[in-house]
């Protein structure tokens, strides 16, 4: 085993947006000394990217310099974390040896598991293929929407939790709106394939969305998974997985929108602080608290964490003051105190200027910031928050340690 390079009181690992806010938050408390993991020299919002691919935002909008983001006085380590040792309380890194910690965060995101779909990593933008969860390939999407006139256009979900799951809809409705405005959007069929029971997982959003998806014509198959792609013959291979089936058959595309199956990044799957009952790798914590099950100087939060809410920007706004309030009251001695009650919220856009804000919390109600707003209604005002609040609230409040 290396000798540790250097030790810090705080190590955070991923300089995403659990990383970096929960870094600033931690600045801002007086903590002098916290160090961030994190390789990537372009820090992202990887919300916009749906706008992106829907033709309604630049894709330059949605990036930053690393170092623009990286709070004052963190040390940044610019490496790649690859394993973890809680009983020598320390992270091994790529090229920068073991990295010492007295207290650890573990926020490295998701991976995406594009092995997993056969077929898809052959033709990712290529032959009207593509998807916005990636900063590359979102542009593509644009291109390919605005290219198809005719045909057949599949939208895709995996099972199994991801990265906002209501980003499949959303470019579905974008295109759709697009595709009526241009007057062809009755020459196109449009297919949705969504895993899950319902539209979405709150019943009072998932009533609106089926009435969206009505309008636009889709065709929604629940309780189904595109788990391939052929695209020598353009088809998706679908299984339905609809009472206790398990049938397949094809759909031909024109142009297929892809989301991949997800999961915790490999070294976590495998390491010591895997949630030893997910299928996914998560790390194992307590889900209000935010803490590591078994090693108690070890907290997690974002994509990455145990914890059953929905994965998304909005959660890690709620989850980083817990995250810092209980990790602090460790540092003194104290038990944790603060509880994250899952709340989260999912900006589904439902037209070019259109949008439905659903929030919730872990008993899956709805749970509006703005009582006094129908935020279960379309509504243009809740569109401009999408498209201009939000980003705002993410680069100038949110990655400071502010809100």
């Amino acid at each position: 085993m290396s000798a540790v390079r250097k030790r810090h009181r705080v190590v955070i690992v991923g300089g995403g947006s659990a990383g970096i806010t929960v870094a600033a938050r931690l600045r801002r408390a007086g903590e002098d000394d916290v160090a961030v993991i994190e390789p990537a020299e372009v820090h992202y919002y990887q919300p916009l990217w749906t706008l992106v691919g829907g033709g309604r935002a630049p894709v330059g909008r949605s990036a930053r310099p690393e170092a623009a983001v990286m709070p004052a006085g963190v040390s940044w380590v610019k490496d790649r974390a690859t394993e973890i040792d809680p009983d020598a309380q320390t992270v091994a890194t790529a090229a920068s040896g073991r990295i010492g910690y007295d207290y650890l965060v573990v926020c490295p995101g998701l991976a995406l598991d594009w092995d997993r779909l056969p077929g898809a990593s052959e033709t990712l933008g290529h032959g009207g293929v593509s998807s916005n969860y990636s900063v590359d390939l979102a542009p593509r999407t644009w291109d390919f929407i605005r290219r198809t006139r005719q045909g057949t256009a599949v939208f895709t979900m995996p099972s199994g939790p991801i990265k906002c799951a209501g980003a499949p809809q959303k470019i579905a409705y974008l295109a759709a709106d697009w595709w009526r405005r241009e007057g062809v959007l009755g020459d196109i069929r449009l297919v949705l394939v969504l895993p899950t029971p319902a539209m979405f997982g709150v019943p009072e959003f998932s009533t609106v969305l089926e009435g969206v998806a009505d309008r636009y014509g889709i065709e929604v198959l629940l309780q189904h998974e595109v788990t391939e792609i052929d695209p020598d013959r353009r088809e998706v291979v679908v299984s339905d997985r609809s009472a206790g089936q398990d049938r397949k058959f094809t759909i031909g595309y024109d142009f297929a929108h892809l989301v991949p199956p997800q999961s915790a990044p490999g070294w976590i799957k495998s390491g010591p602080l895997a949630d030893p009952d997910s299928a996914w790798g998560y790390v194992d914590i307590d889900k209000e608290t935010m803490r590591h099950r078994r090693h108690p100087n070890i907290f997690s939060l974002g994509d990455a964490g145990s914890s059953p809410n929905s994965k998304t920007g909005a959660a890690i706004r709620k989850q980083a003051p817990v995250v810092v309030g209980n990790l602090r009251a460790v540092m003194a001695g104290r038990e944790p105190t603060m509880r994250y009650d899952g709340y989260a919220s999912c900006p589904l856009t439902t037209a070019r200027n259109r949008m439905l804000l659903a929030e919730f919390d872990y008993t899956m109600k709805p749970r509006p910031t703005f009582p006094v707003i129908d935020t279960q209604k379309e509504r243009y005002d809740m569109w401009l928050v999408k498209r201009y609040g939000l980003p705002f609230l993410y680069w100038n409040l949110m990655l400071r340690g502010l809100a």
